[in-house]
């Protein structure tokens, strides 16, 4: 058994990992699969859109002139010649005193300056020719979509950094992108260490206990961006857990279990062999034993955490740590991602100087009261819980009925 020599501070561990974590490099994926993925460069506008003029109101293209005057008491008589619809426009060319019906979203024909609404007119058949009898004028330009109306050619339509939303690859495919350059995802491997753990979706029995970590972890990755590779599970051997570590490429590696300073605690001690042990314990509660490092990859290093197994702990360490990194390597901000809210304090929150706490509490949209059943292997405080409060380390926590932020888990 051995102890912690020091434990670095969260601002010391969070700077170290911010100078060594770099956007990695920029890869092209079809527009269909782009959405969430954040643009390596900015992205113009190959073409306008529309890129022809278009009807936004069903009824009838005109030249707006040949209507001035039309009244209910003096109608304007115009000329049927065809009909325009999206993806099968009018042929020809339309001339004073003459209508095409039109439908929204089509071509507006050659020599129309107008659309007629709907309401202000109607067809009659007056022998072998059907006449547009209009009733209210319409002035030129009127309910016509303009060329580049939505996106004039050459103009930037997305801008590197920006995490694409569903209505932002819309508006890609819109201007004819086929291949967007988006920031590469980090691929992310998580390794489940503990002689035992028995896998999700397995009954507890005996001495052995679920990996409620890996399914943790997973969702986290998820969420921040990451490439999940399968899970590994080592035995609790120091050779088996140096294996699962070095094995693979991926540009980080997620230890959950062995990284404190017991007997089959043997992630830290692999991780130092095989590369840099660069933060081993942090000055914070819960995750006191976590720690990260690096190792070399094929082309770039990558980043190994070593996340404590208690679940709060586990989960806690990731958000801090973690969480940033892959956020960061995959082009997105390192901020956490929770909504934040403020609330008084229905209890006071005790801490000490120099150490940052992870505070599990319930919120009602004013009040927020610290969950009592806190300890690091409890992973329903988490369930109970609304979000947490993080203590800094410098201060010694926070009075009842003092105001504070929460970050929301939901």
């Amino acid at each position: 058994m051995r102890g912690f020599q020091r434990r670095a501070s969260v601002d010391e561990a969070l700077s170290t990992l911010a100078s060594r974590s770099i956007a990695l490099d920029a890869e092209r994926v079809p527009v269909t699969e782009a959405s969430g993925r954040v643009l390596a460069e900015d992205v113009c506008a190959a073409v306008s859109v529309p890129h022809f003029r278009r009807a936004a109101m069903d009824g009838w293209a005109v030249v707006g002139e040949s209507t001035f005057g039309a009244s209910t008491y003096a109608p304007a008589s115009l000329v049927l010649i065809g009909e325009a619809r999206p993806g099968r426009p009018f042929a020809g060319a339309l001339r004073h005193g003459e209508a095409v019906r039109i439908t929204t979203g089509a071509p507006v024909p050659e020599g129309a300056d107008a659309v007629l609404m709907a309401e202000r007119a109607e067809e009659i058949t007056r022998g072998d020719r059907t006449i547009v009898s209009v009733v209210e004028p319409v002035s030129p330009g009127k309910h016509v979509g303009a060329v580049g109306e939505d996106v004039p050619a050459g103009s930037i339509v997305a801008r590197r950094g920006r995490k694409l939303r569903p209505q932002d690859v819309g508006l890609l495919a819109s201007v004819g992108a086929a291949l967007v350059p988006v920031v590469a995802r980090p691929r992310v491997r998580v390794v489940i260490t503990g002689d035992e753990l028995l896998a999700p979706g397995q009954m507890p029995e005996g001495s052995c206990i679920v990996d409620s970590n890996s399914v943790v972890l997973a969702a986290l990755v998820a969420r921040d961006g990451g490439a999940l590779s399968p899970t590994v599970r080592a035995a609790d051997r120091y050779e088996l857990v140096r294996e699962a570590i070095a094995a693979g490429d991926e540009d980080v590696v997620l230890v959950s279990g062995g990284s404190s300073v017991g007997p089959e605690d043997h992630a830290p001690l692999a991780l130092a062999e095989i590369g840099e042990l660069t933060v081993h314990g942090v000055a914070m509660r819960p995750s006191s034993p976590a720690g990260f490092g690096f190792i070399a990859g094929k082309t770039r290093e990558r980043t190994v955490f070593l996340l404590p197994g208690n679940p709060v702990s586990c989960l806690c360490a990731y958000e801090f740590f973690a969480g940033p990194t892959i956020r960061a390597l995959g082009g997105l901000p390192r901020a956490w991602p929770h909504r934040r809210a403020r609330g008084r304090l229905a209890a006071k929150i005790v801490s000490e100087l120099g150490r940052v706490d992870y505070v599990r509490v319930a919120y009602d949209g004013a009040r927020v009261t610290p969950i009592m059943t806190s300890g690091a292997s409890i992973l329903s405080s988490t369930t109970r819980a609304d979000g947490v409060v993080l203590v800094s380390a410098g201060s010694e926590g926070h009075a009842e009925d003092e105001e504070v932020e929460v970050f929301l888990y939901d």
